[in-house]
């Protein structure tokens, strides 16, 4: 008996495709019913129910009841780091080449701005975390973290954002996360969740209701602009 851990049992979980499809549904860190997910896998409320059944099991699901509701969501953020990932494998082809473009309008919606369990993914998420090394906000560290200068806290401050108070987890404070559609590492971890949070909070960024693609306001591309030098025309072309 190998004394390792069960990454097969995990594996084929993740691997059938209506189940990765209820799993990326959830990969923005909200619950949802039964039904949600099942339209969102283009199966029934049968098959949806065994699924789900599954993923609570192994573990890769939590669920909470509310009166005569079940809601679901990812069993914790180790969850959605798996699930970009390998989304992150699956966007380069046999050959090698990176699969650039989307071929729909909710994939361009995606690759542009969502959210990725509660912190700011997509070419957005990437421009942002750019320009925050750019200006040495936060600085990049061989252990696939991001530490926060002392220009950085005062910058966060003056966004609202406490950084002495956001608790990290055992995983650090700033994580690199690789966007699965850019290549490139975007902000994760509790600083990239709180940082989020703030900028929806100021109006900036809008969460949309049953999507996983973030919107910028008006008012979020002009402080885009003016805190970070990133506007609409830079995420687009990749500048």
């Amino acid at each position: 008996m190998y004394a390792h851990p069960a990454v097969s049992s995990a594996a084929f979980l993740i691997a059938d495709p209506t189940r990765a499809a209820m799993l990326m549904a959830l990969a923005d860190g909200r619950a949802q019913p039964a039904g949600e997910l099942a339209y969102a896998a283009g199966v029934t409320a049968q098959t949806a129910s065994s699924h789900l059944a599954k993923l609570l099991a192994g573990g890769l699901l939590s669920v909470e009841t509310q009166g005569r509701h079940r809601y679901y969501r990812l069993a914790g953020s180790h969850v959605a780091l798996v699930l970009e990932n390998l989304a992150s494998i699956a966007s380069v082809l046999p050959g090698g080449t990176v699969r650039r473009t989307p071929r729909s309008r909710e994939a361009r919606e995606l690759q542009f701005a969502r959210c990725c369990y509660d912190h700011l993914a997509g070419g957005l998420g990437v421009a942002v975390t750019q320009a925050l090394q750019d200006r040495a906000f936060i600085v990049a560290t061989a252990d696939k973290q991001f530490e926060v200068t002392h220009d950085g806290m005062a910058w966060f401050s003056a966004m609202g954002l406490d950084v002495a108070a956001v608790k990290p987890t055992r995983r650090g404070l700033a994580r690199q996360c690789l966007d699965w559609t850019e290549r490139r590492h975007h902000l994760a971890g509790p600083l990239g969740v709180a940082f989020m949070t703030q900028l929806c909070a100021k109006g900036w960024l809008r969460r949309l209701k049953n999507s996983r693609a973030v919107q910028v306001t008006p008012k979020g591309w002009a402080g885009l602009k003016e805190e970070l030098g990133v506007d609409k025309r830079t995420v687009q072309t990749g500048v």
